[in-house]
């Protein structure tokens, strides 16, 4: 009877050991999972490094851990500090012309086409009323606050997550062959011979999730960065770095260009400002809705649906680093679901079938 039981006996411990490291580990599972994705993005980088360095394992990783500090942790805190800094001005500004009684709609907003007028005869009568200010304060104050709050709050964690996701790469950099050993042999256990395709299909899928994350980051920066220096905005590089960053969130870029336009409007360049505009439109925008969903789907093979609700529902899970691992999660099920069943459960679209 006990060696009957025994098996049952052993999955159980199994089961309650896991879920005791897990619930351990949970506060910090969103950069663990993060430091994952970026370890197999780069592992091949890391590979050509460590043969540079002669098999120097220690420099190698601190090497790609100061690279990963200085191309994302650095940029997101200095752009969470603009940030914050910049609101704080604007308030302020806004509280001071507010009570001086100064403040009146500039003079580039009669000069935008069909609703210029419009719109500054409306504002100028709001202006003029302190009632009616008093009324809207009340309306979209608080909203907003929480909506700035609630910004501040992703970034700072995010900075967060991210520092604790290049402590814990370091490691899993130094000590990724010994880790990549212990899981071929665990996984050859449990899955026997479709161990070595189930492996590749999860290296091949983060891959292509962050390759299409980044790459769109990269491209609508680029892009954006052209604009900034043709339109003649200033800080070029910290407004491309914040497209970049910003770009990972759903309605993230508009934020960038739309308040360079408005900074054109108020320096009397009405001109430029239509421009930044149409710009931010058509080719900024036009980036995250043409590549983003071709590099994402040609590298893991995932549907721009899951994309989506893999970028929402990861915010919501994990916070900042959630932009990576929710549509990473997500793709490598898709891909191992179809390894295991043969069949595609997403029907694909007339012209990815076509290509």
């Amino acid at each position: 009877m006990e060696k009957r039981f025994q098996p049952y006996s052993r999955l159980a411990a199994i089961v309650f050991l896991v879920i005791g490291c897990l619930w351990v580990l949970r506060p910090f599972l969103a950069a663990i999972l993060f430091a994952c994705a970026i370890t197999i993005s780069s592992w091949p980088l890391y590979l050509r490094l460590l043969a540079r360095l002669r098999g120097r394992r220690t420099l190698a990783a601190s090497i790609m851990t100061v690279s990963l500090v200085l191309v994302i942790i650095l940029p997101l805190a200095l752009v969470t500090w603009n940030v914050a800094d910049n609101a704080g001005d604007f308030y302020r500004g806004l509280r001071d012309a507010l009570q001086a009684g100064h403040l009146a709609p500039p003079d580039w907003l009669r000069q935008i086409p069909v609703v210029g007028e419009m719109a500054d005869s409306y504002l100028r009568s709001l202006i003029g009323s302190r009632e009616q200010l008093i009324a809207l304060a009340k309306k979209y104050m608080e909203p907003a606050r929480h909506l700035l709050l609630g910004g501040g709050l992703v970034l700072g964690s995010g900075v967060a997550q991210v520092s604790l996701a290049a402590f814990v790469s370091f490691f899993l950099y130094r000590d990724g062959p010994t880790l990549l050993r212990a899981l071929a042999v665990g996984m050859d256990k449990i899955m026997g011979e479709h161990a070595p395709g189930v492996a590749d299909t999860v290296s091949r899928t983060v891959r292509g999730v962050m390759y299409g994350l980044l790459g769109t980051a990269l491209a609508q920066a680029a892009v954006a960065a052209a604009g900034f220096l043709i339109a003649g905005v200033p800080a070029v590089a910290l407004l491309a770095v914040a497209t970049f960053l910003f770009s990972l969130i759903p309605v993230g870029p508009p934020l960038i260009w739309g308040g360079a336009a408005i900074w054109l409007f108020n320096q009397g360049s009405t001109g430029w400002g239509i421009f930044m505009v149409i710009w931010g439109v058509l080719l900024i925008s036009g980036v995250d809705n043409v590549v983003k969903p071709l590099l994402i789907s040609r590298g893991s093979s995932l549907p721009f649906l899951l994309v989506l609700l893999g970028v929402l529902g990861g915010v919501i899970a994990f916070g900042f680093v959630g932009l990576f691992i929710g549509p990473t999660l997500l793709a490598v099920a898709l891909g191992l679901l179809r390894n295991w069943t043969g069949v595609n459960p997403v029907v694909e679209s007339p012209s990815r079938s076509a290509s």
